[in-house]
Order: C-alpha cells, then structure tokens, then sequence
C-alpha cells in the first residue's frame, strides 16, 4: 500500500473557545495537486499551518510520508510554503534569493548556484537572475518565490493563497503555469484559495472546507457535477436548489436537490416564469427567473446566436424553463464530516 504524501487523524485546533477546525480526517497522495477550498474562517489556513508546523494542533496527529510530525518544528518538516505575500529579500537579486536556503543549509556555493539556477529554469526565468525583485512585475516574483521553495526540494509544497495579488488575467495565466510545474517537478502541491475556478482548473482533488470541517472530498468534477451538501453546492460555483413544496412540484418528490444554471434550458415547454433580470458577462448572458412554483434561479446562456438586445427583451417577459433528469443531483441534508481516506 501506498504511504500517502500527507495523512491527517482527528486534527483539531481551538483558538480560545472558538474551534478553527473541528476534526479533520484527511489523506493527501504523494504527487498530488490538492486544493483546500473554502470561505475566510472555514479553516482550510489553519489546516495548512499545521502542516507546516506554524501551528500546533489541540489534538490530532499529523503524517508526512508515514512520519509523525506532529511536535515537530518547521525546519525539521519535509516541506517549504510559498505565501501570498512572496517574502523576496528586496535588497537581493532574484539568483540570491533562490539561494538563501541552500545558503542557511550551508550547500557549497557551487552546487547551491546550480541548483538554484536550475529551480529559475524550472519555473520559466532563465535569464532573470541578476534582477531585483522590485524590477519584476507580480507574476514574476510569485515565481521567485516558487523557484526558492523548490530549490529545496521538499517533499510537500505548501501554497498559501499565492495568486491573490495578481490581477485576473495574470492569476488566469498563472494557474496554467503552476499545474504545468507542479507536473513536472513531480511532488505533491497543496494549495490554499477561497477562489472555485482556482480549485477547479489546478486540481486533482478538492476539498472544501465549512466552519472548520471538511464538507467533501472530490475530483473538480465530482465537487462541481454532485455536490455533497447544500453548502457545497452553493458555495463552488451557482447552484439553485429546489426543495420543500417547489421540489414537489417540480421534481415530484421531497428533498434538496440542485440544477445547475448551464443545465437549464429557456423554450417553449417546461416550468413557467418570468424573467427578474437580464446580466450581460460577456461570454454568457445570465437570467435571474421567478419560476411560477415559488423559486428564483439562475440560467446561463453562452451567446452564440441571441444578441445582447435581444436577451434584454426577455426582461419581464414570460418563458419556460427545462432541464434533463440526469441534471438534477439529490443533495444530502446532513453536514457530517467527509472521510477522505
């Protein structure tokens, strides 16, 4: 059996009488790019500073490869974390700042400028070694930064909201890179965000994290396509959800159930409504619409044919609403924790 890279046992840290995280079970594979997703509070940072060993738990044990690290300090752990902030020695070149590790560790200065030089290569900057950080743009010291965490070679790489200053087209272009890197440095990456389509497009798995316990464990797809909770289903990405007296209507039975707004279709059958609202995004126009059984929802709309006019007419005009059977996920009502063994 394989030792996974990161095991968490009934891990639990309380600051005072509040419970940042009320008992995670959690294991992370070895090579595995594991997102911790979840809203300020959830507990997902606090999961991640315990790994590193900026905090120690109330109660539970932390593994990495098999190796209990649970009272050990940071330095002694397998594993380097690159912040949001970037922490870039401003009076040292980025070569420099590649090097501080290795320097601490007292690597000959041979082998630690080798290294370091292949750590700049790894993560595109060939080249930029002789440059200050403060002459670099935000996505460039964010690689920096990341070159100076690799250049250790830890066997866990711990991200703490590292794209969060970017602007969106570099954040965009960024979570490109990072899973292009993390693939071809091989070791396990765990990557804090509150922002979905981060989670979503970097990720093998996702775990989201709600009032310091994990809601669900996932493939994106699996998060995304049959989400676990309520919660789950409204917080990665829209979702309506139909339940008590509109689910009988609608669906035919009781419970909680979730359709998301790319799977509902405006035509001539199906639910009756009226149009609330009319949002142009560009790509996709969204409809807010008062389904005549007592729900609002949300259909999106890529704009392929309707003009942005066009769409707008619909504002306050009557429309029918469908969706197919396999599109509507039951969600479960409970909120117990996820065992993501």
């Amino acid at each position: 059996m394989t030792v996974p890279a990161i095991k968490l046992t009934g891990l639990r840290k309380s600051f005072g009488p509040v419970e940042a995280v009320a008992g995670i079970d959690l294991e992370i594979a070895d090579g595995e790019f594991f997102s911790m997703l979840g809203p300020s509070g959830s507990g997902k940072t606090t999961v991640l500073r315990m790994i590193a060993g900026f905090e120690l738990p109330t109660a539970g044990t932390v593994r990495l490869n098999g190796r209990d690290v649970t009272r050990q300090a940071p330095y002694e752990r397998d594993v380097n974390t690159v912040f949001q902030d970037y922490a870039l020695f401003p009076h040292l070149n980025v070569l420099e700042n590649v090097e501080y590790g290795l320097r601490v560790r007292k690597v000959p200065r041979r082998e630690r400028r080798e290294r370091a030089e292949r750590a700049l290569a790894t993560v595109r900057l060939e080249g930029f070694g002789s440059r200050k950080p403060g002459a670099m743009s935000g996505g460039q010291r964010q690689r920096v930064a990341l070159a100076r965490a690799l250049v250790n070679r830890p066997g866990v790489l711990l991200l703490d909201e590292p794209l969060g200053a970017l602007d969106l087209k570099l954040r965009e272009q960024m979570q490109v890179e990072l899973k292009e890197i993390q693939r071809d440095v091989g070791i396990t990456f765990v990557f804090v965000t509150h922002d979905q389509d981060e989670a979503l497009t970097m990720s093998d798995r996702v775990a989201v994290f709600d009032e310091g316990r994990i809601a669900q464990v996932g493939t994106p797809e699996e998060v995304y396509e049959r989400p676990a909770t309520p919660f789950v289903a409204g917080f990665v990405g829209t979702s309506n959800l139909l339940t008590g007296a509109v689910a009988r209507t609608l669906i035919g039975r009781d419970g909680t159930f979730s359709v998301r707004p790319e799977k509902i279709t405006i035509g001539d059958d199906g639910a009756p409504g009226t149009v609330a609202e009319v949002i142009y995004a560009g790509p996709v126009t969204r409809f807010v619409v008062d389904l005549d059984a007592g729900a609002r929802v949300v259909v999106v709309e890529q704009n392929l044919r309707t003009g942005t006019a066009a769409a707008a007419g619909l504002r306050g005009k009557p429309v029918r609403l469908s969706w197919h059977d396999e599109h509507v996920i039951e969600i479960p009502s409970t909120k117990e924790n996820v065992d993501a063994a």
